[in-house]
């Protein structure tokens, strides 16, 4: 227990703030794991703003909010297109 006052208001303080990060911490967790699932542009979209808003209240570290934006893009599926191949032409000396 807390013996001065300062270190009972920080404990109250910091009782607060954990359960505002628990629930930082869910939403981002649960927001990766079905863009995981379903890697739709829109569970992407999601998961990204929410590992962007917990970097921003530092519940995680912004380099560990890239990283798994990195590996969400990475299982992303790519659209094939036909602008990647191109026409070989044969140039011909005469």
């Amino acid at each position: 227990m807390p013996i001065t006052k300062s270190a009972a208001k920080a404990l109250r303080r910091d009782k607060r703030r954990q359960l505002i990060n628990q629930k930082i911490r869910s939403s981002y967790k649960t927001a990766v794991k079905k863009a995981r699932q379903n890697p739709t542009k829109e569970n992407l979209r999601q998961a990204y703003s929410v590992l962007d808003r917990a970097a921003k209240k530092k519940v995680i570290h912004r380099n560990k909010a890239a990283r798994l934006k990195s590996r969400l893009t990475k299982k992303t599926p790519k659209k094939k297109t036909s602008a990647g191949k191109k026409k070989q032409t044969s140039k011909k000396s005469s």
